[in-house]
């Protein structure tokens, strides 16, 4: 009898340690699949959040091959083809400014569809007119909308993403422009055997299209959890909150930092007014987050990627190509390049960080465009120089692609603190428009008065400036909580050169 107890015993704990083992086993695959199922959501989110981005990048690809043919059809200047190509990013600074006050007053999520609204009607616009005035009419509109849809997308994405997948979700708009880039110029090459009065109003039409994927859009991805918090809406932040993150028990510590950096601790809210002066006067913090914020911004335009993107056809017509099918058949492999490196890109900035690939992007950048240089000042009409263009021309904007694209509106989004954000990023989105306008606009005058190759010396010695200003007042953010990004701007002792250590960053939200 005994010993029968003693094996009853054991059989009793057998079984409860079998149970144990089911149960552990049961909760490890609910949590796996919680896991998943949060992941496929935030990335969902983020991609409908950037579909926006390709209109932006449909336009400026099918506007380099269409003004070929918009040209010949409505009989433009040189002039008016400038402005046509620059307005755009000069006038988005409207939207881009208004973004910030929008955004915060009807959401994050319903600036994206008004930012859709307003460039397809533009472009719809600029697909019917008659004339040089009724097309610029259109391109103010288009230009208004990509204002909005630039300004807005990176901010709703790094506020709604988890930040072990923030540099590689927030790069999603600038993959989606690449993308949209590549099918403006296919579209060029499609459309481009067409009667010459109806093949450009074909190639802009087509890019209406995507609104109807953003209208789905609209119904599928919440609000940001962070525009929720300011406007006192805990509950709803909440249920957001546990759509988006891994581990339920993290959702309650996530909201208590984002209420304390809304300033719902102690129910101190900044009002407009307040915000625009601490941004008019900052303190020595905000002023290094501006700094980081706002010039990476710059620097990504004034190295001169929409001159590149938008004259490539005149770039490579410089290099000695002859013939509209050729040129465009050039800038498809250009679109090719571009795309395949941004997607390269979204699986290393997350591993490698923001600062590794900015030194090899903007080092890269400026070998590629010196090259160019050289390459349309020395050996113009000579099929070696058309090689060596082409290859300037692609290495530029796969270096690009890689690392300052995608990086920057990365970084823009990352650095700027909550209470800020809103209006710091549309100061950003400002300064980025401007310096792609004043490129865009001024670049074939330039090339009249230094040649082709001397402009392209004069964006290697800027890139050249870029890398500096990488080292000197970009920190890495890799792995960094927002709240934690804040505090490495905003304390004096800590600061070195743009660096500090996730610990250190863990020991100051600690105290």
């Amino acid at each position: 009898m005994g010993v029968l107890e003693i094996g009853n015993g054991d059989i009793n704990k057998y079984r409860r340690m079998n149970y144990e083992f089911i149960e552990e086993k049961k909760a490890n695959h609910q949590q796996q699949e919680r896991i998943n199922s949060t992941k496929k959501y935030v990335v969902a989110c983020a991609i409908f959040a950037s579909l926006n981005s390709v209109l932006l990048g449909y336009d400026v690809g099918v506007m380099s091959g269409a003004i070929l043919f918009i040209q010949e059809d409505l009989k433009i200047s040189e002039v008016q083809e400038e402005v046509l190509v620059g307005i755009l990013s000069i006038i988005s600074l409207l939207g881009s400014l208004a973004g910030g006050k929008t955004s915060d007053a009807i959401g994050r999520k319903w600036t994206m569809a008004l930012a859709a609204i307003v460039f397809q009607t533009g472009a719809a616009i600029m697909a019917l007119a008659p004339s040089f005035q009724v097309l610029l009419i259109g391109r103010l509109l288009a230009g208004i909308g990509i204002g909005f849809g630039v300004m807005i997308a990176p901010v709703y994405i790094v506020e709604i993403a988890p930040s072990v997948v923030r540099g590689s979700l927030t790069s999603f708009p600038e993959i989606f422009t690449n993308f949209g880039i590549l099918l403006g110029y296919i579209s060029n090459y499609i459309f481009s055997g067409l009667p010459v009065h109806i093949n450009w109003r074909v190639m802009i039409a087509v890019g209406i299209l995507p609104s109807v994927f953003i209208g789905f859009a609209l119904f599928v991805i919440p609000e940001s959890p962070r525009w929720l918090v300011m406007q006192n809406r805990i509950d709803e932040a909440r249920l957001v909150l546990l759509k988006t993150n891994e581990v339920e028990k993290e959702v309650e510590q996530r909201l208590a930092e984002i209420r304390l950096a809304a300033g719902h601790s102690n129910s101190d809210r900044y009002e407009e007014k307040a915000v625009w002066r601490e941004l008019i006067n900052p303190s020595p913090g905000v002023r290094r987050i501006l700094i980081a914020g706002c010039g990476i911004q710059c620097f990504q335009q004034m190295t001169g990627i929409d001159a590149t993107v938008y004259y490539s056809p005149t770039i490579f017509k410089y290099a000695g190509i002859n013939g509209n099918a050729q040129l465009l058949a050039a800038t498809v492999a250009v679109g090719f390049t571009k795309t395949i490196s941004i997607l390269m890109a979204i699986f290393l900035i997350d591993k490698l960080g923001r600062k590794p690939l900015l030194y090899v992007s903007t080092i890269g950048m400026t070998v590629c465009l010196f090259s160019l240089g050289v390459t349309l000042s020395l050996l113009e009409n000579n099929p070696v120089g058309v090689k060596l263009a082409i290859l300037s021309v692609c290495g530029n904007v796969a270096f690009f692609s890689v690392g300052i694209g995608p990086v920057c509106w990365v970084l823009s989004s990352e650095v700027f603190p909550l209470r800020l954000r809103a209006q710091a990023s549309a100061i950003g989105a400002v300064g980025s428009r401007v310096s792609s306008g004043v490129v865009a606009m001024s670049f074939l005058s330039v090339t009249r008065a230094i040649t082709v190759g001397g402009t392209f010396f004069v964006f290697a010695g800027i890139s050249a400036l870029s890398v500096a200003f990488v080292y000197a007042c970009v920190p890495e953010t890799k792995g960094k909580s927002l709240e934690q990004i804040e505090l490495i701007f905003m304390n004096d002792g800590q600061w070195q050169g743009g660096e500090l250590e996730l610990g250190d960053a863990e020991r100051l939200v600690q105290k």
